[in-house]
């Protein structure tokens, strides 16, 4: 009985893999299962892949980002400090200018003193990326820098010209702290 089932069994096996030459054998079925799996396992590898170098690309830009942002709080965070700062600037120019105007000797240690705190003040300005901004009369007015406080017709001068400087500017670093007050010309061209 057992050389009977072997006949049957061999039959089978024959039929299986003398069929036809388009017919898929068991080893064929097995072979293409196993390349769908490759293939499908690639299109994976790919989809990770661009998800990892999307990610490395985030990465990167938020790093670049709080570099930038670490940059600006470190320069022009103490912006706000710096313009309370500018009217002790402007109040010792006025203190130093009519002191020299006047003429008088007056308390040569107080002069003195105004004097030392005003370096000082500029000296520290220096250290903290403030540069003033100090147009000259006669200079023509530029609205990336100066505020025209007033126009007015002076003879001898062309329109835009600055005729009157009345509180200095301030830049911080490379951004504008506080315009130049200045007077302009409105002197029309002749």
């Amino acid at each position: 009985m057992a050389d009977k089932d072997n006949e049957f069994l061999d039959d089978i096996m024959a039929d299986v893999n003398s069929g036809p030459e388009d017919e898929m054998t068991l080893d064929d079925l097995a072979n293409e299962e196993v390349n769908e799996d490759i293939v499908d396992l690639q299109a994976e590898i790919a989809e990770l892949k661009d998800a990892y170098m999307r990610a490395l690309a985030d990465a990167e830009n938020t790093r670049k980002r709080a570099d930038r942002d670490r940059r600006e709080a470190e320069n022009y965070g103490g912006s706000r400090l710096a313009r309370d700062l500018l009217p002790v600037y402007d109040n010792l120019e006025r203190a130093l200018s009519n002191a020299k105007e006047d003429g008088k000797e007056g308390d040569k240690a107080l002069l003195e003193g105004v004097e030392l705190t005003m370096r000082a003040l500029v000296e520290v300005f220096k250290k903290h990326g403030i540069q003033p901004i100090k147009p000259e009369v006669g200079d023509a007015f530029d609205p990336q820098h100066h505020e025209a406080m007033f126009e007015a017709p002076v003879p001898g001068t062309t329109k835009g010209d600055i005729i009157q400087v009345s509180a200095t500017g301030f830049m911080l670093h490379d951004r504008l702290l506080r315009p130049a007050q200045v007077g302009v010309s409105s002197t029309p061209k002749s």
